[in-house]
């Protein structure tokens, strides 16, 4: 990887750190928000949901047009938009304010994430995309490492407001650095010419193992996703830990999924991708049964079991998104990842939904029904993982057509 590459990943990467830390930080500000609002566990799974599901919208709608412009000017004009959303969470009076604020920043969230990825596709052959692919999704470690952690004390010393706030503060400062080292990314665009701007919805429609891939992609966000939302809940009112202690869940597998995510990156191109991906979403179920049925334990046996079941998860999304990437042609690269992003959204939607349905608050505020979600996350993961041999497997056309694709 040259100085060039490098910079421009760590950009993106930093620019991703703010964009998830966004997201990250509403799911484990449920114990606060619940009671602030004084509103129920449905309720605050519509505030989880409702930036998803708007970010779903916005991407499906984008991948129409997100080919005929500059990857760079659609970014920086997105990034300013969730900026916006984002600030006014931070200063929301009412949950009703505060959920529009997450539709607001939903709009524009959701063409974000397929920018990213369609600019490192672009300047980063395949062969060596799975490191670039681990640098840029190491950016949810640090979220969860060192912005979560920070943020959930930031909520303890002063309000679940000041979360939002700082997120909308390192990103204003980032853009400048943007808009001067990332470079106008444009070969693309002479490639549509003799293009209909539904030609990409009916690429997709006519290709089965790009509507597989889409599929694919929204059951890893809805089987990840699924359990996220009531960790922190089911830690305070099950197991009774102290939520001054809880954010270390956060940092432990944030340490966890930044060491895995550079780490496995490059043994994916060393040694295959469905290798990593399919050694790392078998070995999670086990964990998320745990997790979702855990008694009350030393807090220390918490910290280990979450630290591992961040391995995986970050495992299995570093190589699957390296795969994804690779499945269509560079001039339609950028809508297919518009695609991509949506139904990821749309799939992480339908996780908060569902777990919204789910689980009911118990007596003392518990969390009812979590191990429900458990059983329903690794049986959503199972069916990944037939999608992804059938798909990415060693006799998979996908896999057979890489060089040609690139």
């Amino acid at each position: 990887m040259n100085k060039n590459e490098r910079l421009i990943i760590i950009l993106l990467a930093s620019l991703n750190f703010t964009h998830i830390l966004d997201f990250m930080i509403m799911m484990p500000l449920g114990n606060y928000l619940m009671p602030y609002f004084h509103i129920t566990p449905r309720q605050f799974s519509f505030l989880v949901g409702a930036y998803t599901l708007t970010a779903g919208v916005s991407g499906f709608a984008a991948a129409f047009f997100v080919n005929l412009f500059d990857r760079k000017k659609v970014l920086v004009f997105a990034y300013i938009g969730f900026l916006a959303g984002t600030i006014a969470c931070g200063f929301a009076p009412t949950y009703e304010l505060l959920l529009a604020s997450r539709i607001l920043a939903g709009l524009f969230g959701g063409l974000i994430g397929a920018q990213v990825l369609s600019i490192i596709a672009d300047l980063v052959p395949y062969e060596r995309r799975g490191a670039a692919m681990g640098a840029i999704m190491s950016a949810f470690a640090v979220a969860s490492t060192i912005g979560v952690p920070f943020a959930l004390y930031l909520s303890n010393l002063i309000s679940w407001h000041a979360p939002f706030l700082l997120v909308g503060a390192l990103g204003s400062l980032l853009i400048p650095f943007l808009l001067k080292f990332i470079p106008s990314m444009t070969a693309h665009i002479a490639m549509q010419r003799d293009t209909s701007k539904w030609d990409v919805l009916t690429s997709v429609a006519s290709n089965p193992k790009q509507r597989l891939a889409l599929l694919f992609s929204a059951l890893m966000m809805m089987g990840h996703f699924m359990i996220i939302p009531f960790i922190n809940p089911y830690m305070v009112f099950n197991n009774g830990y102290s939520k001054n202690i809880t954010p270390m869940i956060y940092l432990v597998g944030g340490i966890a999924s930044f060491i895995s995510a550079n780490i496995l990156g490059r043994l994916s191109d060393k040694y295959g991708k469905m290798v990593v991906f399919s050694a790392s979403l078998l070995s999670s179920f086990t964990l998320v049964w745990l997790i979702t049925n855990l008694p009350p334990v030393s807090f220390v046996w918490v910290l280990v079991l979450f630290g591992i079941w961040f391995v995986f998860s970050t495992g299995r999304a570093v190589a699957a998104q390296a795969m994804i990437s690779n499945v269509v042609t560079p001039e339609h690269r950028g809508s297919f990842m518009s695609f991509n992003s949506s139904v990821q959204q749309l799939g992480t939607a339908s996780a908060s939904f569902i777990s919204g349905l789910i689980v009911v608050e118990g007596v003392n505020g518990k969390i009812l029904h979590y191990n429900r979600l458990g059983y329903i996350s690794i049986a959503v993961l199972l069916c990944c993982f037939l999608l992804a041999q059938y798909l990415f497997g060693k006799n998979s056309t996908v896999k057979n057509n890489i060089q040609a694709l690139n």
